[in-house]
């Protein structure tokens, strides 16, 4: 039905299960069982339902819509928001209204749940009657509270998304809707203070804020890719409708306060304002044009009599337009978001008017994240100020040993025959490992690991280029007007974003495993000689002869010897203490803990979102029972500094002892090369074990890309088939498209330079001589058939009986333009009646 003012279309959406997406994801991510919720998990399929089936205007509706959107809001803190559910939803604005948007994201679906609050309370605005003061109050209540939806869809549920939001939940598009709604409850303010009768002044006022905000409106749609240029030319004929009606006020209120030159002067500039709004007749319905007409014909009259009685009687100078006062604005409609949408946990528990709130006794999803953040902050901190700290003295340790030729020159000298006993465990050890073989095996395992990798990354990469020139080819054949999609490194940004990603985890990984590598070549020959057998051992140590110990190289000896046997004893306690801390780390569970936290939180403040971040506290005090082993590493710190030096005095005693006594070289050097190469062994045997939980964590991360970028291809090929299919069928459609497209364009590129200026404008001092005004935008006007001269009848133009029409004439006689609840512009035209008088016969012209 026409209007005089929009209403808002509702969103539609196909039907899905959320009930199974959300058992399978009890199933598999929670300990509870999903048969303890299955009353909860038919009841969000019922609302859900009743709430997307919500296209008619009545009141029932905003129940439905708030109590699914209070329950998706509830349970998006027990859940992730990609659930497993895709949600298709249809666009309600612009080009593509019949190709859904699908995201599995119950962000998403809360942004269309809410916008379809907004348009339910546009259209409950349009069903009233709006001729009763009653009425018009309630219109304007229902069109704020559907701007505070659209507001906080806007400010909270579009900046969460995570995603690319809808092309008609934009920025500007949303930015317009909300202007356009305050403008008709604004409107609705003004025809009620016209029914009711007040003052002029207060009146022009009400108008003068509603031309501001249909101005906003205009502006924001010129700068937005779906309102469509129908509602831009209603707003702007509604902007100046306004500056005209504000202007037309004013000018009665000069009358009443005898200001005749500035009455005048008023009703000029109205005139100017509402032929600026009759340009765009063409697009404007007829009961706008209607209140356009009406209001020109009652300020046209009353410019005559204005003009006629000042220069007769009163003789006023009229003043310039740059002279006149800026009208106040008098601003009463704002945006007010409903308690049920601003806070909808109030609307849920026992006090709250929607019930209980669903999956309340599950286990949130936050405690689940908070236990992983815990679990990984507490790996990070052992790993980094324990075991790592534990393990680098013991490296630093080793080098000193290997700089000083330690304990091969000590071993030389005392057993100059066979194979000393550490070495011999040593070799023992690699030999039942099956030393080199185990490194190649698990370097080829590696390897085997890292090709997977990046094959199965390489068919993810593939499977983006493959798309990206597949929609290049589209847009090159249909060009960029018709194949108006986002390209698909817009649309997949966060897959092109983990190619780099997963390509700097590639490389890095390359080139660490070069560096083992480089360490196994190094080494290798030595490490194979420690997995030989006994003799072969042997016979690679050359023999030295029994030295002759002096008591000064007997007392030297027995001082090194005795700080290399607290080195050993330090590497096998600190090896203790980093299995000891581990232990310490795989039996710290928190579960429990975070779990009596959360019914503290869940008892004190029941319907307050749990969150991570309320755990920060619970965190440090856990975390406060490895300051022991902290600590300890300092100890050990202080502990090898003393060590150290003691080192170095032993085996400077010692080679002042033995100065000039070369005997045993050879054999030293021999034995100190395998001594290191059974620590380059163990360090490479570790490198391994690293490298290979690597790989296996990338192959989860490269897999799950990977089927990120198989899903996003099947979408975005979908989406290209349904998108060839429209083009195909709808090139008529398609054509207008593009007409629409390049008005817009138009009235981007002039629309603000150009526009009428309003009585919302500031107007310059009297002193100073006003700029240049630009000319206003010259919409198309239709071409009308030359006018038949009086008197002579037209075939073309049919039979017209006498009077205005029907539906223009109220019950008392007054012409009021086709608009019944717009009661403020009486009398535009003398005649009456609608009805045909028999005796008055049939007139032609």
């Amino acid at each position: 039905m026409a209007s005089n003012i929009l209403f808002l279309p509702f969103r539609r959406t196909n039907a899905v299960s959320m009930s199974a997406a959300i058992k399978q994801y009890i199933s598999t991510k929670y300990d509870q069982h999903p048969d303890m919720f299955k009353k909860d998990l038919d009841t969000i399929d019922h609302i859900r339902t009743n709430a997307v089936n919500t296209l008619e205007a009545h009141v029932s509706g905003i129940q439905k819509l708030t109590l699914y959107a209070a329950q998706l809001v509830w349970i998006g803190g027990k859940f992730p928001i990609d659930i497993g559910v895709d949600f298709a939803w249809y666009p309600a604005l612009g080009f593509n209204t019949q190709r859904p948007e699908s995201q599995n994201n119950l962000r998403f679906e809360l942004a269309n749940i809410l916008y379809n609050l907004a348009a339910l309370y546009t259209q409950l605005a349009i069903s009233l009657n709006r001729s009763t003061s009653d009425g018009l109050r309630a219109a304007c209540n229902y069109f704020c509270q559907a701007a505070g939806v659209i507001a906080h869809l806007k400010d909270t549920v579009i900046p969460d998304l995570r995603t690319t939001p809808p092309e008609d939940m934009d920025t500007m598009t949303l930015e317009s809707i909300q202007q356009l709604l305050l403008a008709q409850a604004q409107e609705c303010f003004w025809s009620k203070a016209v029914k009711d009768g007040l003052k002029d002044g207060l009146i022009a006022k009400l108008a003068a804020k509603v031309c501001d905000l249909y101005d906003q409106a205009a502006d924001y749609g010129t700068k937005s890719d779906t309102i469509s240029t129908e509602w831009i030319h209603h707003m702007t004929a509604k902007h100046h409708h306004f500056a005209a009606a504000a202007q037309y006020r004013a000018s009665r209120d000069c009358l009443d306060k005898q200001r005749y030159g500035e009455e005048v002067a008023r009703l000029r500039d109205s005139l100017v304002c509402v032929n600026e709004a009759l340009k765009e007749s063409r697009w404007i319905n007829k009961i706008v044009l209607g209140d356009l007409q009406g209001l020109k014909a009652r300020v046209t009259e009353d410019l005559k009599r204005a003009e006629k009685d000042n220069d007769i009687i009163y003789l006023v100078p009229v003043p310039p337009k740059s002279e006149l006062k800026t009208l106040d604005r008098a601003g009463m409609a704002t945006a007010r978001i409903p308690q049920e949408v601003s806070d909808p946990y109030s609307t849920l528990g026992d006090r709250g008017a929607f019930g209980q709130p669903l999956f309340a006794r599950l286990v949130p999803y936050a405690v689940h994240v908070a236990v992983s953040i815990y679990d990984e902050r507490k790996v990070r901190l052992v790993n980094t100020t324990i075991i790592d700290e534990l393990e680098g003295l013991t490296q630093k340790l080793r080098d000193l040993l290997q700089s000083l030729n330690l304990p091969g020159s000590l071993q030389a000298l005392e057993k100059p025959l066979g194979l000393p006993p550490s070495l011999n465990a040593h070799a023992e050890e690699i030999r039942q490992q099956d030393g080199l073989h185990k490194l190649r095996r698990s370097m080829h395992e590696i390897s085997k690991l890292k090709t997977n990798d990046a094959a199965m990354y390489q068919e993810g990469v593939g499977l983006l280029k493959t798309e990206a020139e597949d929609d290049d080819k589209a847009r090159m054949k249909h060009g960029t007007d018709r194949w108006n999609r986002h390209p698909s490194k817009e649309a997949g940004k966060h897959l092109y974003a983990k190619i780099d990603e997963i390509d700097g985890y590639l490389k890095s990984a390359a080139s660490s495993d070069d560096l083992v590598k480089n360490k196994l070549k190094e080494c290798e020959g030595a490490i194979d000689i420690l997995g030989s057998s006994p003799r072969e051992l042997e016979s690679y140590i050359p023999n030295s002869k029994r030295a002759t110990l002096t008591p000064a190289v007997e007392q030297a000896v027995d001082g090194l010897r005795s700080v290399l046997s607290e080195v050993t004893k330090l590497e096998h306690r600190r090896k203790k203490k980093i299995q000891e801390v581990r232990e310490k780390v795989k039996y710290d569970d928190i579960n429990s803990a975070i779990l009596a936290e959360t019914a503290r939180f869940e008892r004190d403040y029941p319907m307050q979102k749990i969150e991570p971040a309320q755990f920060e506290n619970l965190f440090d005090d856990r975390l406060e029972r490895y300051d022991g082993d902290k600590g300890m590493v300092s100890e050990e710190n202080e502990f090898q500094s003393q060590l150290t030096s003691r080192i170095k005095e032993a085996n400077a005693a010692f080679t002042t002892a033995r100065r000039g006594d070369s005997s045993t070289k050879e054999r030293e050097q021999a034995l100190q090369r395998l001594e290191n190469a059974y620590f380059k062994y163990k360090e490479i045997v570790s490198n391994l074990n690293t490298g290979r939980k690597f790989y296996n964590d990338l192959a989860n991360i490269v897999t799950r890309f990977t089927d990120d970028c198989r899903t996003f291809a099947y979408r975005r090929r979908v989406e290209a088939g349904q998108m060839e299919t429209d083009l195909s069928t709808a090139l008529s459609n398609l054509n207008l498209n593009i007409q629409d497209q390049k008005e817009r364009h138009t009235l981007r590129s002039h629309y603000a330079p150009q526009q009428q200026p309003a009585p919302s404008q500031q107007q310059p001092p009297p002193s100073q001589k006003p700029p240049p005004v630009a000319e206003p935008l010259a919409a198309p006007t239709p071409k009308r058939a030359p006018q038949p001269e009086p008197g002579i009848w037209n075939p073309t133009q049919g039979i017209k009986f006498g009077g205005p029409p029907p539906s223009a004439i109220t019950q008392q006689g007054q012409q009021v333009n086709g608009n019944a609840h717009h009661p403020a512009y009486p009398n535009a035209n003398p005649l009456g009646g609608g009805q045909w008088d028999v005796s008055r016969g049939v007139r032609f012209g």
